[in-house]
């Protein structure tokens, strides 16, 4: 993949020696070096480039190592008291310096992917407007919609320089909602992580904002707020400036991923339908969070020894992620062989007003109207007396699922009378009490395999401690998209796959699949999140692989892995000449 041309350097990226990782030549002198974040090395410029970059005397004389100022910078990190504290810390550090951001970064994912991504940004959007930060991205205005191609032109980017597009419109950003122009941070730190932990050439990335005005008082009476000071447009308006910005980015970087994040369920739903048989795109709320339940329930299906196709699956909360994970592992049903109406009535869905049935009229929103029960199916079924509704624990008593997965935000809502109903008639209950954080879980795993007897197949949302039940230790699998998405991403990308196809997902679910040892008593449904990079590679690969058995793929792929490795950028420093 060719590099592109980053502001303030000319000619684009070169390689250097085979024993380099590449140089950048450029025309910029003192300052305007040390102010790029992507070529400022701080004192780890050499003595050759101080001299030929005009440095002299702008850096202390002792020169440093790329591996001495990760050192230093994560050392400032610790010191930090609180998760806000270290999100502006590392933000400042990609402000300053890209490839010493990136190096910390990936040595030390687990611990900073809650960060620089997670609740840690909408703590830091929620000050966004009330800071002064170096801008980042594009800013798409449905007042100024035909101002599209003109923003994007603004960065200088050619047709073959950009290969990953996220946008958000923010209005149901996790933990927050909607937070109007402030979610440009959801788009920069989710592209930060598929740099670090897919290897994704920051230089090829954009974050876009699709300000479409915002719901939230507060922000609309905030004086320093900096976006559109009006209600969120919905209906035909929004449907067509989500259009142009579709139309406008595929024509220019026809090469690009587009990526769409932290919608509201309705129009997330709807916008990925209309696209996805069209370009190369991908909803990380839906598809992301569908495809990592995914590969827990196929570790499951590994150890029960079944097929998923036969599972009875109960849904407890049915918003943008409880509809994704019904939508995508209903569709890898579908992709095996089961016919649609099949693979859709293995699914019982409960949301605030019961199960979904037919009969429910505007309680039942579009996106949720594919998975309601017909009426008369559940006619005799035991209602509550006050609210008319048929609740979780008569759903869990007609249904007898093998499945059940909870996105609900209902703490304790998966009591232990229900969980032990579920366990009378199946052997290994699957449950998956995915709401996170840990004070919003459905159930705590601990819980679980007691009311259970060590039975229950447990993955969660949030980080659990393993539980030791009658001498085995049962390791708790977190389903975090981020074991997912930048594999997802970079194969896709390396594949130049014309569509992200269903076949795709299912084989990135089974990828992170087949690295756990499910033979193990009490092992973990999901992979360690630790050793991101390789993971990343693993589900890479196989996305490439689908993509090519599907005749998706626009590129030959002699040597699939190995071009999958080529193609991750590394954090390290590249030599730097001046021209």
């Amino acid at each position: 993949m060719r590099q592109r041309v980053v502001p303030l350097l000319a000619p684009p990226l070169r390689k250097g020696r085979p024993d380099e990782v590449g140089c950048y030549e450029t025309k910029a002198r003192g300052m305007a070096v040390l102010t790029t974040p992507l070529l400022n090395k701080g004192t780890a410029f050499t003595a050759e480039e101080r001299e030929a970059l005009g440095l002299t005397g702008l850096l202390p004389p002792v020169i440093s190592t790329l591996e001495a100022q990760v050192t230093c910078a994560y050392a400032q990190y610790q010191r930090l008291p609180d998760a806000l504290g270290k999100n502006i810390y590392l933000t400042a550090l990609h402000d300053r310096n890209e490839v010493l951001f990136f190096r910390v970064l990936s040595e030390h994912l687990r611990e900073m992917i809650p960060i620089v991504n997670d609740r840690t940004v909408g703590l830091a959007m929620q000050q966004y407007h009330h800071e002064c930060r170096r801008p980042r991205g594009v800013y798409l205005s449905i007042d100024h919609a035909d101002a599209i191609e003109e923003a994007f032109g603004n960065l200088g980017a050619g047709p073959d320089d950009i290969d990953l597009i996220l946008a958000t419109d923010s209005e149901q950003i996790f933990g927050i909602g909607d937070w109007g122009v402030g979610g440009i941070e959801i788009s920069i730190g989710k592209l930060a992580i598929y740099t670090a932990a897919g290897g994704i050439d920051p230089t090829r990335v954009i974050p876009v904002m699709l300000d479409v005005g915002t719901n939230r008082e507060s922000l609309l009476a905030d004086p320093m707020y900096p976006g559109n000071r009006h209600a969120r447009v919905r209906g035909e308006r929004y449907d067509a400036f989500i259009d142009a910005y579709v139309k406008t980015a595929a024509k220019l970087f026809p090469n690009a991923v587009l990526q769409w994040e932290d919608f509201g369920p309705g129009n997330g739903r709807r916008i990925l339908e209309r696209y996805r048989g069209q370009l190369r795109t991908f909803n990380d709320d839906l598809q992301g969070t569908g495809a990592i339940t995914l590969a827990a329930a196929v570790s499951a299906m590994r150890i029960c020894g079944t097929l998923l196709r036969n599972q009875r699956i109960v849904i407890f909360g049915t918003g943008i992620a409880g509809i994704g994970i019904t939508d995508v592992i209903r569709d890898a049903m579908i992709d095996v062989g089961l016919p649609a109406e099949d693979a859709t009535r293995r699914f019982w869905c409960v949301d605030v007003h019961g199960l979904l049935t037919s009969d429910m009229g505007d309680r039942l929103h579009d996106y949720q109207a594919t998975y309601a029960r017909p009426a008369a199916e559940v006619k005799t079924w035991r209602r509550d007396g006050t609210t008319n509704t048929i609740g979780l624990a008569e759903v869990i008593r007609q249904v007898r699922p093998t499945i059940l997965i909870g996105t609900s935000g209902t703490i304790g809502a998966f009591t232990e009378p229900i969980v032990r109903e579920m366990a009378r008639h199946t052997d290994r209950p699957i449950i998956f009490p995915l709401s996170s954080p840990n004070s919003l879980a459905e159930a705590t795993p601990a819980d679980l395999i007691a009311w259970t007897d060590g039975r229950a197949l447990v993955a969660t949302g949030s980080s659990f401690t393993p539980v030791t039940h009658k001498g085995i230790t049962h390791v708790i699998g977190q389903a975090n998209n981020a074991m997912l998405y930048p594999g997802l991403g970079l194969g896709t990308i390396v594949s130049r796959s014309r569509l992200v196809s269903v076949g795709m997902l299912a084989a990135a679910a089974n990828a992170l699949s087949s690295l756990v040892a499910v033979r193990l008593p009490g092992a973990s449904l999901l992979p360690h999140i630790d050793d991101l990079r390789s993971v990343t590679v693993t589900v890479a690969v196989a996305v490439a692989e689908a993509a090519v058995a599907e005749g998706l793929a626009a590129v030959e792929l002699a040597d699939i892995v190995q071009q999958v490795e080529d193609a991750m950028w590394q954090p390290e420093y590249r030599r730097i000449q001046a021209s």
